[in-house]
């Protein structure tokens, strides 16, 4: 008889639990026909603002959208070159693409899967040149500026925030945080110590609240945070068609507004938040202490003394990993790949001349990497399961190991 199933992901139970209360939200946008705008929208938007400690959040309609409008409010400029991972999700990369700037990649730590800053410095010394009028950073290759670095707060993780911002000063260099997949991560800055939330370290930040986020909506929603009033009140008129009041364009905008609906879900969902990421990251010191007292101290993932991640996703990395795949999934667990190619490698950006080599260690990682089951109400039984399937696993890849070796050898 098969074991129960155990998904990847459980979106049904916690919509169960929340039913009452997400049927006020439908109830009260059909009594009201507000469907598009109004107090639904600027309740979350305060709330988040408040989640997130900036002074303001300004919804969307993706995650994308956020990316797009944080960056062409921030500064960024057609023509510019935006610096970012190839281990990511193509968001990130369409986002700079719409705001009219060319991508660019940098490698990524191979602790973290975030941001290498050192790589960043690599690349400015040694791809870049400065304009000895303006100051300017220019990539000789392209010979575009570089103005803005995209750092990806991945699997919930942040990157080391302390080190990209110095290195953006120093080259004068805009921050725009990608923070999708990091609802209510914090980094420790060690240059102000002081705990900070993701999307409060940027000049602005993008959220997506895609449904499988830790925050996630019913459909598709995003959000912008920002300390800065300006880039706040640009995107608010980006989001709506560039109004400033109704039928007043003060600029050509775009349909990016946040459905109230949506805002209405998000807002109950969020007083659930912190509960739901520390069952997350209690999930993850169980994956920790099983892997450890089995000796398979090389699986949980590295987490700095200054992140507190909550673990979008709990990322392991294996050799065999199609053949772990199918382990898993004859024992009815789900699992996932989070990249399988890196954006440098996709066919989409085939223009940009990448090959294969060229991120090392992205290239590394995106071969290795698989998700395992990750959720606030994963249970430690169901994590017993799948970590006692990884290690047989690992055990009978190395016996057959030997054995191959003695074969060859007798």
């Amino acid at each position: 008889m098969n074991s129960p199933s155990i998904p990847f992901l459980d979106l049904i139970t916690p919509h169960r639990q929340l039913k009452d209360e997400l049927a006020k939200v439908f109830d009260r946008a059909l009594e009201t026909a507000g469907f598009v705008g109004g107090s639904m929208v600027t309740d979350f938007e305060q709330e988040f603002s408040r989640f997130c400690g900036t002074r303001h959040c300004i919804g969307v309609g993706s995650g994308t959208d956020a990316v797009r409008f944080a960056l062409i409010t921030a500064g960024v400029k057609p023509g510019d070159v935006v610096l970012t991972v190839p281990n990511t999700f193509i968001a990130t990369t369409e986002g700079i693409s719409q705001a009219g700037a060319t991508p660019d990649f940098v490698d990524v730590d191979e602790r973290t899967y975030n941001v290498d800053p050192q790589q960043i410095l690599k690349y400015l010394q040694v791809r870049c040149s400065v304009d000895g009028t303006t100051g300017r950073v220019y990539n000789r290759r392209l010979g575009k500026p570089v103005t803005a670095v995209v750092p990806v707060h991945l699997y919930g993780q942040p990157a080391d925030m302390d080190s990209i911002a110095e290195i953006a000063d120093r080259f004068g260099l805009l921050v725009v945080e990608d923070a999708c997949q990091a609802h209510g991560a914090e980094y420790y800055s060690r240059k102000e110590k002081v705990w900070k939330k993701a999307g409060a370290m940027g000049r602005a930040a993008a959220f997506s609240f895609y449904p499988g986020k830790n925050l996630g909506a019913c459909g598709e929603a995003g959000a912008v945070t920002t300390n800065d009033d300006e880039i706040a009140r640009h995107v608010r008129m980006l989001r709506d068609h560039g109004q400033s009041r109704k039928y007043y364009h003060d600029m050509e905008g775009y349909n990016g507004r946040l459905d109230a609906i949506q805002a209405g879900i998000l807002h109950a969902k969020l007083a659930h938040l912190g509960e739901w990421n520390e069952s997350r990251r209690q999930a993850a010191v169980r994956y920790r202490e099983m892997f450890n007292a089995a000796n398979g101290s090389e699986f949980p993932p590295y987490e700095p003394d200054w992140s507190k991640p909550v673990y979008h996703l709990y990322v392991i990395r294996v050799r065999d990993r199609d053949s772990l795949l199918r382990r898993l999934a004859e024992e009815n667990i789900g699992a996932g790949i989070h990249y399988p190619v890196p954006l440098h490698l996709q066919k989409a950006y085939d223009s940009f001349g990448y090959k294969s080599g060229d991120f090392p260690v992205t290239e590394k990682v995106a071969s290795e990497i698989v998700s395992l089951p990750m959720f606030p109400n994963l249970s430690a039984e169901q994590q017993t399961r799948v970590v006692r399937a990884i290690l047989r696993f690992i055990s009978e890849s190395r016996e057959q190991t030997v054995l191959s070796a003695s074969s060859r050898t007798a």
